[in-house]
């Protein structure tokens, strides 16, 4: 997989991670686990594009993709449990999985 399609992957992410956060922060009932995955799931994403700027080390990266496959993964058992989360949280947290599982399995 070349590189600049991996940037592309991890910035869509990037983009979904940050809306999830902005959902978090809209408002409404947001249990703590929750909130917390999302909130490091957006911070880990954001560094994972500035290691990409400098980085082009195939192991470096498929670690990191590695790492926020699993806080997707926290984050989606996380927003199965919540009760009545908001729609736009609950897709941004999909799309960012989906967006990782697939990214990751094309890595390896």
């Amino acid at each position: 997989m070349q590189m600049s399609d991996v940037k592309l992957r991890l910035q869509r992410v990037e983009e979904c991670a940050t809306e999830a956060l902005q959902a978090c922060q809209a408002g409404g009932p947001i249990p703590p686990e929750l909130r917390t995955c999302v909130s490091e799931l957006d911070r880990r994403s954001h560094e994972a594009m500035q290691m990409m700027q400098s980085q082009n080390d195939e192991q470096t990266i498929s670690q990191w993709v590695d790492d926020l496959e699993r806080l997707g993964d926290r984050a989606m058992a996380a927003c199965r449990r919540a009760q009545d989360t908001s729609e736009p949280l609950r897709s941004a947290i999909q799309h960012a999985h989906d967006e990782l599982s697939s990214l990751k399995h094309q890595l390896h």
